[in-house]
Order: structure tokens, then sequence, then C-alpha cells
């Protein structure tokens, strides 16, 4: 069912990383640094320009992949890495995809549960990789079932 889906990757989306939504990003996860959003800040850092938070990729959209059709509840959010090559800069346009990289069953007290591994990495305009992320979607029995029917 989902081992199909290894190597499936979704179309490139195409984001720009708008300075109002990193402000609100920033506000909303607490974090007030001044190099998100204060303009002569972001001039006069190394970066020479505002940067956006390290977790503000979730907010990125990242494409759909073709027959990957999850349920939209009882999944499991198992665990989640970015890394980056350097930050995203406020303004820039950045290409998205997210691609499957791998699913795998284990037996636990709770039955049988599948481990999607996703992969979602953007890039800047001349292709070059800015940053990836990992993330491992957990599905219980009862959802694996579900999905079976």
């Amino acid at each position: 069912m989902l081992r199909d889906s290894i190597g499936k990757r979704s179309a490139i989306v195409k984001n720009t990383i708008e300075r109002g939504a990193v402000k609100k990003f920033a506000e909303a996860i607490g974090d007030a640094a001044p190099i998100y959003f204060d303009e002569e800040v972001g001039r006069t850092s190394r970066y020479k320009r505002n940067i956006a938070p390290a977790t503000y990729p979730v907010t990125l959209n990242f494409g759909i992949i073709p027959d990957l059709h999850l349920p939209p509840k009882g999944l499991i959010h198992g665990e989640q890495s970015f890394h980056y090559k350097r930050p995203l800069f406020v303004g820039e346009d950045i290409y998205c995809f997210t691609e499957v990289k791998d699913y795998y069953e284990k037996t636990g007290n709770f039955g049988e549960m599948g481990f999607l591994v996703i992969s979602r990495t953007a890039l800047d305009e001349e292709q070059r990789p800015i940053l990836s992320e990992e993330r491992v979607i957990i599905l219980n029995e009862a959802v694996r079932k579900g999905m079976l029917v």
C-alpha cells in the first residue's frame, strides 16, 4: 500500500518568504528577535537582510504527492528535523517539493504500526538546496486497517 509510494514526489511549488507572514509567525512562536522583522537590524546583520525563524518552513507549501491519500485524522507526528545550508531570506522566492523516502512497519504494544518517512526540500532560484526537512508520520493499526478498506 504505502510502500508503493516510496520515491514519489510532488510537483515543485513556488513560495515567497513574505515579510508580514514571517513577522506573524515569529510573534506566534514568541520569538521577538529583531532579525526577523526589523529592516535596519537585517541590513546590518551578517546576512544583510531579514531572515525567517528556523521552523518557519512548516507554513510553506511543499506540494502534494499524487496518489498518496492519508486520512485527515488519526496520524501521529513521530519526529521532525530541519537541515539548513543557509537561512530563508525575507522577500525571496523558493521552490519546494515533497518526496516519500521510506515506509516500514513495526509491531508494538498497540498492534502493527506504519512509519512513513517524508522529505521536504526547498531550493533557491538556481535550484541549489536551501533546506531539507525530514518527518516521520506514524499510522496506528486502526488507521492502517482503515486505509486498506
